[in-house]
């Protein structure tokens, strides 16, 4: 077995006995079951107020109960819950060792630095696609359970491709985040991070320059900014988020092959 199979295997280890691997599907299960509540509502008002799912003087948020309101639903909530939830698991990765005092153990082992990084990076691509995958099909099975209309295989086809888009987005927002966890040697630098440039998207995406920053791509293309929002985003908005992912997968790499981990 190559050394980067067995730094990959150890790293998927890690993650299957952890329970944040179980407390990650647990928090995007969320977003469809909620989606899946305000297609019962908005199908029948008044039927959710008897039922005490509203209060009675509540106003009731503007959409239809159909498949593309509940895809629409879908696609805002990965925009905003990918960039922190992911960051939660980014965080978790690569600060792992160094908030249980174990990376010395993991660097004494006869496995490249690089390796154990690229093996990290490569269990957080596929969690964050079994986590996709996981709201896209639950989200299928809760508006088939709700029994809204307007579906159609062409939309749920362009609404997985754009979920998934979204998805990557964020992904390939996560490498900075994993500079942070690593350099900061735990968890705590890489949330504040995370938070902070989430702030920083809002502000400048209600300024109008959200085109120009990485972290606003992923809600512009969700639509969440607006009607037609996801035409403000060009090439440019694209090229952003990838030279973002690039200098963080090389930061991160570099950090880790130069950094002293004796302390």
């Amino acid at each position: 077995m190559s050394i980067v199979r067995v730094a990959l295997w150890a790293e998927t280890l890690k993650a299957r006995r952890s329970k944040v691997s179980l407390l990650s599907a647990a928090a995007f299960a969320i977003l469809p079951l909620v989606s899946g509540l305000f297609m019962v509502i908005l199908k029948d008002p008044e039927a959710a107020r008897s039922m005490g799912l509203i209060s009675m003087k509540s106003q009731l948020i503007a959409g239809a109960a159909d498949w593309p309101t509940h895809f629409e639903i879908l696609l805002q909530g990965m925009a905003i819950a990918g960039s922190i939830l992911f960051a939660f698991v980014t965080a978790w990765i690569f600060g792992r060792e160094f908030a249980d005092h174990t990376v010395k153990e993991l660097l004494a082992l006869p496995t490249p630095r690089g390796s154990i990084v690229a093996a990290k990076f490569v269990v957080l691509a596929l969690w964050v696609l079994v986590l996709t995958l996981m709201v896209y099909l639950l989200g299928l099975g809760v508006g088939a359970l709700v029994e809204i209309p307007g579906w159609s295989l062409e939309l749920a086809w362009s609404s997985f491709g754009s979920l998934m888009l979204i998805a990557l987005l964020d992904f390939m927002l996560m490498p900075l985040v994993a500079l942070f966890a690593s350099a900061g040697r735990g968890y705590l630098p890489a949330l504040g991070w995370a938070f902070f440039t989430l702030i920083l998207a809002q502000i400048l995406g209600v300024l109008g320059w959200g085109d120009w920053l990485p972290w606003s791509v992923p809600v512009l293309a969700s639509g969440m900014a607006g009607p037609g929002s996801a035409g403000q985003i060009g090439i440019h908005s694209y090229l952003l988020v990838l030279l973002t992912f690039i200098l963080g997968i090389g930061a991160t790499l570099t950090w880790w092959l130069r950094a002293d981990h004796s302390r």
